[in-house]
């Protein structure tokens, strides 16, 4: 499956839009990770438990679109979208959204 940012495939012409395709994950950040991330970033550093969790979230986001893709028979996603957003009280949610449209290449 081809996930593209661009809303084109060069040399691939897009044959059939199938609709819009949307991925959307919440996490919620543990207590553990906050006290650690928030020494890291006294003493300086890398947060790399957020880094993981965003990360993981992402991926999770990506698989989420292709799944819904495949399902429309699709073989590629053009103009992929991807946001963070951090909510609920002090910021303790981050939810990643990632949406973009499912298309058949020539």
């Amino acid at each position: 499956m081809i996930i593209t940012t661009t809303a084109l495939v060069e040399g691939r012409p897009v044959q059939q839009y199938l609709g819009l395709v949307v991925g959307e994950v919440i996490i919620g950040a543990n207590i553990f990770r906050d006290l650690f991330a928030g020494i890291r970033d006294i003493v300086g550093g890398r947060a790399g438990a957020y880094e993981n969790a965003m990360r993981d979230a992402r991926k999770q986001a990506i698989a989420e679109i292709e799944d819904e893709a495949r399902r429309l028979g699709a073989d590629a996603i053009v103009g992929v979208d991807l946001d963070y957003e951090v909510v609920g009280e002090k910021g303790s949610i981050l939810m990643v959204s990632i949406s973009g449209t499912a298309v058949k290449l020539g």
